[in-house]
């Protein structure tokens, strides 16, 4: 095996027929000698090591094949990708984030995936996500996982509250805020009720679609209006001055560091979380917190929850080698023994057969969690459309109006009405 290092990570921004025409689309290098690939992923110390683990053991399945690890954080990796993207040489395969995949297929990055079907085996992904990465009529990125947003709650805080935990299927965003207030009112001091929502975009995508409306149209705009967005931040304003949210100053110190949310010091009875994060934040608070439905789920005009890939799996276009780094994403995506190694890292298995087989091998968290993807599974009535280019600025600009909002400096319709007129000009 080789001694994998981090190395620099380098991009390529030729077209796929460029690159099949000449290398060839057959196995093996163009001598018949053994071929390199090199993967880039982000994440920590944990994912980097499992990550080699992997990659060893699929050297091991084809001993013609080596693979040069390229990995650094998240904030690293985005900056030396659009650096390297430029320089023109990107890595075979590459793992990509839904924010910026419309962004690299655009460009001519990414491979056309359905151009290496024959080698890489979809049939047991979850349908809901499959085809995720599809943009114009082109597949740039294959799901690593799926999660889905849903209520993290503190059962020990509303017995605490003396407030009974809420029927999750019938609930409506008026019962949210409701049993917030309520817990804040009977909970010990310095307990509130839920989390502040309006940081993120996250829990806002699902209130939309419960509204007939979408974050973003399949044609890459924003697609909700302001008075929805106004009514989501007015929300949680309401609960805040009823309690039922901590003060500004709080909600923004929770933000800025998630080991000190709520959730994860026992001090808050509910937040809008991904099923990805239980088991980091039960490991946090010391207690078992249970998975409910989003409110409005049978409220609203629709159902707004959907199945979110956490990453994508991306060939480089312009790969010398588009069959052995199909057969990598080939791998990753349906190895069961990888996917041992692998767990819940990168979202719990989009394959379904994988997820199932690894069911005696999960935490009880994650467990709790596939269990919760599969309750809720029915009620998913499609997916979200794919994120425009630009749309890795949102989520900055979403928390800092909301930032607005919660200190008074613009009331929820201004904050609406400017959030939409900045992202407008950044998305395309």
């Amino acid at each position: 095996m080789i001694d994998r290092k981090a190395v620099p990570l380098v991009c390529a921004a030729l077209a796929l027929s460029a690159a099949l025409a000449a290398c060839g689309t057959g196995a093996g290098s163009q001598d018949g000698g053994p071929v390199e690939l090199r993967f880039s992923w982000w994440g920590n110390d944990n994912r980097h090591a499992t990550t080699e683990q992997i990659l060893d053991l699929f050297e091991q399945q084809h001993p013609g094949i080596t693979v040069q690890g390229e990995y650094t954080d998240w904030g690293g990796y985005w900056d030396r990708l659009a650096t390297t993207t430029a320089a023109g040489d990107t890595p075979d395969v590459m793992t990509q984030e839904e924010r910026y995949l419309r962004e690299y297929g655009s460009r001519g990055s990414l491979a056309n995936l359905d151009d290496l079907a024959g080698t890489v085996d979809t049939s047991a992904l979850d349908p809901s996500v499959a085809r995720a990465g599809e943009l114009d009529g082109q597949l740039y990125g294959l799901p690593t996982g799926i999660v889905a947003a849903a209520i993290l709650a503190d059962p020990e805080v509303f017995a605490q509250a003396g407030v009974p935990m809420p029927d999750d299927a019938t609930w409506s965003w008026d019962d949210y805020a409701q049993v917030a207030n309520a817990i804040t009112a009977g909970g010990p001091e310095g307990t509130y009720g839920a989390q502040d929502y309006g940081f993120t975009e996250v829990g806002f995508a699902v209130f939309a679609r419960q509204r007939g409306e979408e974050l973003y149209t399949a044609d890459g705009r924003l697609g909700f209006s302001p008075e929805t967005l106004a009514d989501w931040w007015q929300r949680a304003a309401d609960m805040r001055a009823a309690g039922g949210n901590p003060p500004a100053a709080r909600s923004v110190e929770i933000n800025a560091d998630t080991t000190q949310s709520l959730m994860a010091t026992g001090t808050g009875g509910m937040g809008v979380w991904w099923t990805s994060q239980l088991g980091a934040t039960e490991e946090r608070s010391g207690r078992q917190l249970e998975l409910l439905r989003m409110p409005g789920e049978t409220t609203g005009e629709r159902s707004g929850t959907y199945f979110k890939p956490s990453m994508y799996y991306s060939i480089s276009a312009d790969t010398e080698h588009p069959e052995e780094a199909a057969l990598l994403v080939d791998f990753l995506l349906n190895d069961v023994e990888a996917g041992k190694l692998m767990l819940s890292d990168r979202g719990l298995p989009a394959n379904t057969e994988v997820r199932a087989a690894l069911d005696a091998h999960f935490t009880d968290a994650d467990r709790r969690a596939a269990q919760f993807l599969a309750e809720v599974g029915p009620t998913v009535q499609d997916g979200m459309n794919a994120p425009p280019i630009g749309a890795g600025e949102v989520a900055e600009i979403f928390a800092r109006f909301n930032e607005q909002v919660l200190f008074g400096r613009l009331d929820p319709r201004q904050a609406a009405e400017g959030f939409i007129a900045e992202v407008g000009g950044v998305i395309g």
